[in-house]
């Protein structure tokens, strides 16, 4: 079949991707031409764990390629995937600019019928919106699908090759007919619905996992209080298969492009109809509380940061990923450095994408209280205490008596439970997970939200 994507972010650039590997012909649509550049000169502008290769043996089949020519790749395709940012606004509603740029310039490039796939996050709604606006600018018939994503960060192109579900919203039943032959070769059930239902069921599921989140990472704050392992409270509660042990980590709270902006979207959504949705409403509490729990751990243990140098592992808002949209780390770092302190940070993928977030959010990175590392022993050197703020698989290999030799002082705060508390403490560190209970530290220092 041929496809055509707009957007080549995470969500369209592996869609388009993946597509092509189960035989399909994908031309692939951006209007910044120097990220179409990129990708036809075999560079991939974001790191996801296996994409690359996958772009490489696609572009040499001659199934997959790049353009800034949206009206071309148009013309030429039976579907068309919108594939655009959703950028949240100031109320955390989502920006739908780009969807209504894309609608626009579909609509004006069609010369037949077409299905056009609504791939992009978008309120419930937006395909009747999707709709209207194609219908401004065409004559020829046409049918508007919602198609939601569910890609995880770090696992995306195995989450778009095995997908758990295929959602089609449609009451259309030629385009229902032609997603099911587009997805012939998915293993995956096909859960086909109306429109605003396939709208909701995105929404609803990543609200949902981020209330699952945040209501482990309560339970976490309350272990370490009263002396119980969140580790071992959230093995014994995902057994029972009404629960299940998915998405009970804590740590520091969620981050990325999908939950923040995901919830806060939804929560718009509800106020306009005049609805409250409580629960949702105090995970995100919650989940903006947790970001700050070890860096105002650290500025107590401290007596304040002015003074101190803190050495921060990871910048990425999860492993495997270069992404730093709503990344906890980023906020630690923004809070100490306010507070009179300053950071030496490592991470193997994100350091350039942190660079530009923390300059764009008035951070001095130049020769200013925020410095990078070339490897993850090095910000110890002269620290006064160490956050771990992604868990990236290689931080648990460090040398750890090597870094406790470099350190000023000797806290770790373990803010992804990735390090094991006993042989930390054997090797002189004072260190404090989230919810492990209190290792040394007294009790009145944990209360510091």
């Amino acid at each position: 079949m041929r496809i055509a994507v707009i957007g080549t972010g995470y969500v369209g650039l592996v869609t388009g991707t993946c597509l092509a590997e189960h035989g399909h012909q994908v031309i692939c649509v951006d209007k910044v031409e120097e990220k179409i550049k990129t990708l036809q000169a075999g560079e991939v502008p974001i790191y996801e764990p296996g994409l690359k290769e996958m772009i490489e043996r696609n572009v040499q089949a001659n199934r997959l390629a790049f353009t800034t020519d949206g009206a071309s790749a148009v013309g030429a395709a039976e579907v068309v995937f919108i594939a655009v940012g959703t950028p949240p606004g100031e109320n955390g509603e989502a920006d739908l600019r780009y969807v209504r740029e894309a609608a626009a310039m579909i609509g004006k490039a069609m010369k037949g019928y077409r299905v056009i796939v609504n791939k992009s996050t978008v309120p419930v709604g937006t395909t009747d919106l999707v709709a209207g606006i194609i219908a401004e600018h065409t004559p020829y018939p046409f049918d508007v699908v919602s198609n939601p994503e569910f890609l995880r960060e770090g696992a995306a192109v195995e989450d778009c090759m095995h997908p758990d579900r295929i959602v089609i919203g449609t009451r259309s039943k030629r385009a229902e007919a032609i997603m099911a032959s587009l997805y012939s070769t998915f293993d995956a059930p096909l859960v086909i619905c109306d429109p605003r239902s396939a709208e909701m069921i995105k929404y609803a599921s990543n609200a949902f996992l981020a209330v699952k989140i945040s209501f482990i990472n309560e339970i976490a704050g309350l272990c370490d209080l009263v002396g119980a392992d969140v580790l071992e409270v959230a093995r014994g509660m995902g057994y029972d298969p009404r629960i299940g042990q998915a998405f009970l980590k804590a740590g520091i709270g969620y981050g990325g492009s999908c939950f923040p902006k995901d919830t806060k979207a939804l929560l718009h959504v509800a106020r306009r109809v005049d609805y409250r949705l409580p629960i949702l409403e105090a995970a995100t509490y919650v989940n903006d509380r947790q970001r700050l729990v070890l860096a105002r751990l650290a500025e107590m243990l401290l007596g304040g940061f002015e003074g101190k140098r803190i050495g921060v592992l990871g910048l990425a808002f999860k492993p495997n990923t270069d992404d730093v949209r709503e990344a906890p780390a980023l906020q630690m770092i923004d809070y100490i450095v306010r507070r009179g302190g300053t950071v030496q940070a490592y991470d193997p993928k994100a350091t350039d994408n942190a660079k530009r977030a923390l300059r764009e959010a008035g951070i001095d990175i130049d020769g200013g209280p925020v410095s990078f590392c070339k490897d993850p022993v090095s910000v110890a050197d002269g620290a006064d205490a160490i956050i771990l703020a992604t868990e990236w698989p290689e931080f648990a290999r460090v040398p750890w008596a090597e870094v406790r030799i470099r350190m000023r002082e000797p806290y770790v705060l373990d803010g992804r439970n990735l390090l094991d508390p006993v042989e930390m403490q054997e090797l002189g560190f004072h260190y404090q997970g989230v919810g492990r209970g209190l290792t040394g530290l007294e009790r009145v220092e944990a209360k510091v939200v």
